[in-house]
C-alpha cells in the first residue's frame, strides 16, 4: 500500500498542476490572447497562430519542449550533444543559423510584384524614409542606459533592437543572429508581433499626421511595366548590392532570386514552390520557433519588456517618417502623393499597403491606393535589408 501511495505521490510531483508557475499562467493567457487575435480578429493569422501556439507549448511545465540542444566537450576531446525539445531543435536549426529568414525572403520575392515601384520610382524615397525609425531607436537604446543603468545596451544590441522598426521579421532575425544572438528571442517576438499588429498600430498615426483633405487625394493610374523591366530589375538591384553593400547580399540575393524565377516566366514550378509549399512550411516552423521564446522564464524579464517597448517606438517612428516625407514631397510635386501610402514604407508586405488603402477608402470610397502603396512597401523590404547590411558591415566584423 505504501508503494502505491508513493507512486501516486511521485506522479503528482510530475504534473503540470504541481509545477506550473505564476509566470507560466500569465504567459499562457497572453498566448491565448495572441491566438484570439489571429483566429477571431484575423490579424496576420499565418503568423500569430503558430507564434501563439508555440508560446503555449513552451509554457507547459516539465515538458521542456522549448529547451535548446547543448553540446559539451570532455577533457579527451569527445563531443557529446544533449538534444533539446522539439521547438528548441527547430529554433537552433532555422533561426539561430539564420536559414529561415533567407528562405522566407526567397518566398517573399516570388510573391512580390516590383511593378509599382518601377512605375513610380520616387516612392522608393518613402520606403527609405521609413527606415529612419531604425536609426532613431538605435540611438534611443544607447541613450537609455544613461537614465536606467539596468537597461544598458551595447552598440550591437542597440542595432539589433532598432531593426525591429523596419517591421521585417526575417531581417530582424538575420541581423540579430549575427550581432546579438542573446537577444534573438525577444527581438524575434517583437518584430513578428508588430508585423501582425500593423492594422492596429498604424491607422492612429496616419490619421494624426494627415488632414482629411490629404487622405482624399487620388493618385493617377500607374503606367504599364514591361516584362523586360521586371526581369532586369532584380538583376540590377542585386549587382548594385554586390558592388555597394556586400553584407546585404544574403537577404537581397534571396529576395531577388525569388522575384527572378517569378518574372522570367520559364521557371513556374520553382516559383510556385517558393510561393506556396516552401514558404508555408518555413512559416509554420518559424512561427512555432519564435513562439517558443515566449517561455515565461525568458520573456518576463525587465530587459525583454524594454526591447518590446523600444521596438514599438521604432515601428511608430518609421510609420510617421514615411507619412511626413510624403507630405514634404507634395510641397515640391505637381502630381500629389497621398501621404497615407508613406506609412507603407515599413516592410510588412502586403499588410501595410492594405492598411493604407483601407484608411484611404474610409474618406474617399473611390480612392484605390493599394498598388500605389505597394511601391513604398516593397521599397521598404529592400531598404530594411540594405540597412541590415550596413549595420552588419559596420558592427559585425
Amino acid at each position: 500500500m505504501a508503494d502505491i501511495i508513493q507512486s501516486f505521490s511521485n506522479l503528482w510531483l510530475t504534473t503540470g498542476l504541481y509545477n506550473i508557475t505564476t509566470g507560466q499562467c500569465l504567459m499562457i493567457l497572453i498566448c491565448l490572447f495572441i491566438l484570439w487575435l489571429g483566429i477571431v480578429k484575423q490579424f496576420e493569422p499565418l503568423l500569430l497562430i503558430p507564434i501563439g501556439f508555440g508560446g503555449l507549448l513552451s509554457n507547459i511545465p516539465v515538458a521542456g519542449i522549448a529547451a535548446l540542444s547543448v553540446s559539451t566537450v570532455d577533457p579527451s576531446g569527445v563531443v557529446s550533444t544533449a538534444f533539446g525539445g522539439f521547438l528548441g531543435q527547430v529554433y537552433g536549426f532555422g533561426i539561430e543559423s539564420g536559414l529561415f529568414p533567407l528562405l522566407i525572403f526567397m518566398g517573399v520575392g516570388a510573391m512580390t510584384d516590383f511593378g509599382p515601384l518601377i512605375a513610380n520610382p520616387r516612392t522608393a524615397l518613402l520606403g527609405a524614409a521609413a527606415q529612419f525609425g531604425i536609426f532613431f531607436t538605435v540611438f534611443g537604446a544607447l541613450m537609455l542606459g544613461n537614465f536606467i543603468p539596468d537597461l544598458t545596451f551595447s552598440v550591437k544590441e542597440a542595432a539589433s533592437i532598432g531593426i525591429i522598426g523596419g517591421a521585417d521579421g526575417p531581417t530582424a532575425i538575420f541581423l540579430t543572429s549575427k550581432l546579438a544572438p542573446e537577444l534573438l528571442g525577444a527581438i524575434a517576438v517583437a518584430a513578428y508581433s508588430y508585423m501582425a499588429l500593423v492594422p492596429i498600430i498604424q491607422p492612429p498615426i496616419m490619421k494624426l499626421l494627415t488632414t482629411e483633405k490629404e487622405r482624399k487625394i487620388e493618385m493617377k493610374q500607374l503606367r504599364h511595366v514591361s516584362k523586360r523591366e521586371k526581369i532586369l530589375f532584380p538583376l540590377v538591384v542585386l549587382l548594385l548590392c554586390v558592388l555597394l553593400i556586400p553584407d546585404a547580399t544574403p537577404l537581397i540575393g534571396m529576395l531577388m532570386f525569388g522575384n527572378l524565377i517569378k518574372e522570367c516566366g520559364v521557371a513556374d514550378r520553382l516559383s510556385k514552390t517558393a510561393q506556396n509549399e516552401l514558404i508555408n512550411i518555413v512559416t509554420i516552423l518559424l512561427g512555432l520557433a519564435v513562439g517558443s521564446k515566449l517561455a515565461s522564464e525568458k520573456f518576463l524579464q525587465f530587459k525583454t519588456i524594454a526591447i518590446v517597448i523600444l521596438g514599438l517606438a521604432a515601428f511608430c517612428v518609421g510609420t510617421a517618417s514615411g507619412v511626413i516625407l510624403a507630405k514634404i514631397m507634395n510641397i515640391f510635386s505637381k502630381n500629389k502623393i497621398n501621404p497615407l501610402i508613406g506609412s507603407a514604407g515599413v516592410s510588412a508586405v502586403p499588410m501595410a499597403a492594405r492598411v493604407s488603402n483601407k484608411v484611404g477608402q474610409e474618406y474617399n470610397p473611390s480612392n484605390f491606393l493599394l498598388m500605389h502603396a505597394m511601391g513604398p512597401n516593397v521599397a521598404g523590404v529592400i531598404g530594411s535589408a540594405v540597412v541590415a547590411g550596413i549595420l552588419l558591415a559596420m558592427l559585425g566584423k
